[in-house]
C-alpha cells in the first residue's frame, strides 16, 4: 500500500492550478520567440495562481535568487561604470580589455537569471516535476566560465614572461584594481550566502565566479605593485598564482554541479531524515530512503513498514506523521512520498508479484 499522494496539507492548491496552467503552456509552446519568454518570464495573467505561489516556500525562495541576481548585476554593472571613468581618464588600453572582460563576467549571470525565473513556473504536463533542474543547466555554463578565467589568466601570465612589458599609468591600474576586487568580492559575497540560504548550487557557482573576477583584480594591483617598485616580474608570477587558485575554484564548483546533476545528496542530510522517520510512532522499520534536489528544492521517496494489522486510516495517519515531521525538520523539501509495506518477517513476501522488476536494494547506509 502507497500514499500517493503530495503533501496535501499545505500544497492541495498547486493541483487545481496544474491542470489549467499545464494546458495554456502547452499552447505557449507554439508561440515562437514569444511564447517562450512569456513561458520563462511568466507573462500571462493567473493571478490567482500567483497569489497560490506567494505563500510557497520554493516560490519565496525564488524571489530571493532573483533578488540577488539583480543585485549582483546592478554591483557589477556600478563596478564596469567606475572602471570605464578610470579607462576613459589615463587612456590605458590594458585597463579597457580588462573592464571589457569584467563586463562580459557580469553577462553570464544572465542564463541563472532566466533560470530562476524560470523555476517559477509551476508543473505541467510535460514538465511534471517543475522547471527546477534549469537552475544546474545554468550552473553548467557558469562553471565553464571559470574555467575559461582561469585559461586566459595562465595565456596573459605566460605572454607577460615572454613579452614583458612595463606598466604605465600605475596609478590609474591600481585604482580600477581596487574597484573592481571590491565590488566583485561584495557581489561573491552577497551570492554565495544566498545560495547556501536557499540552496541555489548555481547561485553558489556564480558568487565563485565573481570571487574569481576579484582575484584577477587583486593579481592586477600587485602587479601594478611590483612595478611601482622595480620589480615588473611580479607581474605574471601573481598571475600564475591567482591561476592556480581559480584552478581550485573551478574543481570545488565541477564537483558540486556534478553532484546536482547527478541528483547526489549531502550524506548528513540522509542522516538527519533517517533519524526524523525512526522517531515516528508505528514505523516499524525505513526499508528505503531517496533524496534529491531540483533546482533548490528537495524531493524525497520513503518506503516505511508498519504493522500489518493496522487499518488503512491507520497506516495512512502514520504516513502523515512522517511526512508532517520531515517538512518541518527539512525546510528545504517540497515532496515526499511514502510507500507503506506490512511489517513481515520477509518483507519481499508483500512484494512478490513485482519483485522481478524492482531495482537492487537500495542501502541506507
Amino acid at each position: 500500500m502507497s500514499s500517493d499522494h503530495h503533501h496535501p496539507h499545505t500544497h492541495d492548491h498547486s493541483h487545481s492550478h496544474d491542470h489549467g496552467d499545464g494546458h495554456h503552456h502547452d499552447h505557449n509552446h507554439g508561440r515562437g520567440i514569444w511564447g517562450w519568454i512569456s513561458t520563462i518570464f511568466h507573462l500571462h495573467g493567473h493571478s490567482h495562481q500567483h497569489g497560490a505561489l506567494v505563500s510557497d516556500r520554493a516560490f519565496i525562495d525564488n524571489q530571493k535568487g532573483i533578488r540577488t541576481v539583480w543585485w549582483a548585476l546592478a554591483a557589477l554593472a556600478l563596478t564596469s561604470l567606475l572602471q570605464i571613468i578610470i579607462v576613459f581618464w589615463s587612456g590605458s588600453v590594458a585597463l579597457l580589455a580588462d573592464t571589457i572582460h569584467n563586463i562580459g563576467d557580469g553577462l553570464n549571470s544572465v542564463p541563472l537569471l532566466i533560470a530562476f525565473y524560470l523555476a517559477r513556473r509551476v508543473a505541467t504536463r510535460r514538465y511534471t516535476y517543475g522547471f527546477g533542474k534549469a537552475e544546474d543547466v545554468a550552473g553548467i555554463f557558469i562553471v565553464l566560465s571559470i574555467a575559461v578565467s582561469a585559461a586566459v589568466v595562465f595565456y596573459e601570465s605566460i605572454q607577460k614572461l615572454i613579452n614583458p612589458q612595463p606598466m604605465s599609468n600605475l596609478g590609474w591600474v591600481a585604482a580600477a584594481a581596487i574597484i573592481g576586487f571590491l565590488g566583485n568580492e561584495a557581489v561573491a559575497l552577497l551570492q554565495i550566502r544566498t545560495g547556501r540560504e536557499i540552496g541555489s548550487a548555481a547561485l553558489v557557482a556564480d558568487g565563485l565566479h565573481a570571487r574569481t573576477d576579484g582575484l584577477t583584480s587583486l593579481a592586477v594591483l600587485l602587479a601594478a605593485g611590483g612595478s611601482w617598485l622595480g620589480f615588473p616580474i611580479v607581474d605574471p608570477i601573481i598571475g600564475f598564482l591567482i591561476g592556480i587558485a581559480i584552478l581550485f575554484i573551478t574543481r570545488d564548483a565541477i564537483v558540486t554541479m556534478w553532484y546536482r546533476l547527478m541528483d547526489a545528496i549531502e550524506p548528513e542530510v540522509m542522516d538527519q531524515a533517517e533519524a526524523v522517520i525512526a522517531l515516528q510512532d508505528g514505523v516499524e522499520k525505513l526499508c528505503r530512503l531517496r533524496m534529491r534536489w531540483m533546482g533548490h528544492r528537495l524531493q524525497a521517496e520513503v518506503c516505511i513498514a508498519v504493522a500489518p494489522e493496522l487499518t488503512t486510516l491507520a497506516s495512512h495517519q502514520i504516513v502523515e506523521e512522517v511526512r508532517h515531521a520531515l517538512f518541518h525538520e527539512l525546510p528545504m523539501l517540497s515532496d515526499v512520498v511514502v510507500h507503506v509495506d506490512p511489517w513481515l518477517p520477509h518483507l519481499e513476501e508483500a512484494h512478490e508479484l513485482t519483485l522481478h522488476h524492482e531495482p537492487l536494494p537500495h542501502p541506507l547506509k
